[in-house]
């Protein structure tokens, strides 16, 4: 009866077969993957964990890998349309068929164990990228990383992009506690790669507890900016100095690139010059200043719901000098830090336009209002907002959308609908 389930079917099954959404830990999931002798001989893996910049440093290093020939698989989270998005092969998000296989197969290897929504499709990206024969895979952890079912998979080589606070309930209430969580899917004697300078301590001393090889950007490698160009510098395997020079500026966020290199220097010496500037240059996401347009104004969509991807957002806006007003479609979840969100923004936003998500963690337009010393108009849906506003701006203003997944979402749902 399972291998007759639609993708639809699997996912309504596997949401309500477990008791809560979030379970931390290893020991079932590890179980369940140990049953299905899922190994990777021949693969390389990359794990990726991090408050924010996840996203862009799993797409880049997917775009450079597969721009220099390598065959790639890439499993990250959360999906906006389709939940295929979160399991890609060579840069396509794989079929339902494969899904369903894989869903079937882990249901028949868990017997008795209970599994979550992620854990089950973390599962299902590990059995397919298994079956593949790829040459590398790269892991987004989805929640912290020491219990993320990612974690499952011994990585050779990990990044961390950065350490902010969010998910304090799950994590902790202060940057040391979680960056130790984070730090958690560095590996012995592998690399572990570090986008900041000044990491807690709890990253650095957890490196080094464990025997990690600890790269961190400002010290071991980093970039110099070249006016619309950039260079690299950094170390390879045999710890020479190695450097890129005249790089273009990817799409997504540079802060998370140097990384990314340094990360393939140690792991992929195979990867060239070519393939780099290449993999820069194509490398696009979803909901990450994704550019769209509202009527004869342009839009951007951008997934920022924490105030350290908030304040980057609003220096991006910055740059962009826009010359008439900003419009913000706002949306959040209540368990983010919601007024520090709305701080970071405020500075270029000339107008609120505040929305209320669905489902048991949303905010309502009016919670978000109590963050605001200003009047804003409040919608019950960013539908609802988008149709307002497609009629009254002008060629000069921006529309941003932005706080959250479900926001973007939304948006997304709308413009597919009125195109």
């Amino acid at each position: 009866m399972s291998n007759q389930l639609s993708l639809e079917m699997w996912l309504a099954r596997i949401e309500a077969g477990h008791p809560t959404e979030i379970d931390m830990g290893l020991e079932r999931v590890a179980q369940v993957a140990k049953s299905m002798d899922i190994g990777f001989s021949g693969t390389k893996v990359i794990t990726v964990a991090g408050t924010n910049g996840k996203g862009s440093t799993t797409t880049l290093l997917d775009a450079i890998l597969r721009a220099s020939g390598a065959r790639t698989g890439l499993f990250t989270s959360p999906h906006f349309l389709h939940y295929n998005e979160r399991i890609q092969l060579q840069g396509e998000p794989v079929s339902d068929a494969a899904i369903c296989d894989a869903f079937s197969y882990i249901d028949q290897c868990r017997k008795d164990i209970s599994l979550t929504y992620f854990e089950f499709g973390t599962l299902a990206a590990l059995q397919i990228f298994n079956k593949a024969e790829l040459d590398y895979v790269i892991l987004e952890v989805g929640l912290g990383g020491r219990l993320d079912a990612v974690n499952i998979i011994d990585a050779d080589a990990a990044i961390l992009t950065s350490v902010a606070l969010d998910h304090t309930d799950w994590l902790g209430d202060t940057l040391e506690k979680i960056g130790y969580e984070k730090a958690g899917v560095f590996r012995a004697g592998k690399p572990a790669v570090c986008g900041l300078a000044q990491p807690p301590a709890s990253v650095i001393e957890h490196a080094g507890a464990i025997g990690a090889e600890l790269y961190r950007r400002g010290v071991d490698f980093d970039l110099v900016h070249e006016g619309d160009l950039w260079s690299w510098h950094g170390q390879d395997a045999q710890g020479e100095t190695l450097s890129y020079e005249h790089l273009p500026r990817p799409n997504l966020p540079l802060a998370n690139a140097p990384s990314v290199l340094q990360t393939l220097a140690l792991v992929a010496p195979e990867v060239g010059i070519s393939a780099i500037k290449k993999g820069l240059v194509e490398a696009q996401m979803m909901g990450r200043m994704q550019r769209e347009r509202l009527g004869q104004s342009p839009m951007i969509l951008d997934v920022a719901h924490n105030p350290e991807a908030a304040s980057y957002l609003a220096m991006r806006i910055q740059d962009l000098q826009i010359g008439g007003k900003v419009r913000l479609i706002l949306g959040m979840l209540s368990d983010k830090d919601r007024g520090a969100v709305i701080a970071a923004l405020a500075p270029v936003v000339d107008e609120w336009h505040l929305v209320s998500l669905q489902g048991p963690r949303a905010s309502t337009a009016a919670q978000l209002q109590s963050y605001l010393s200003q009047t804003a108009w409040h919608y019950a849906n960013v539908a609802e907002a988008l149709d307002r506003l497609s009629g009254s701006t002008q060629a000069e203003d921006l529309v941003l959308v932005c706080g959250s997944f479900l926001t973007v979402t939304e948006a997304l749902e709308w413009l597919i609908a009125r195109a």
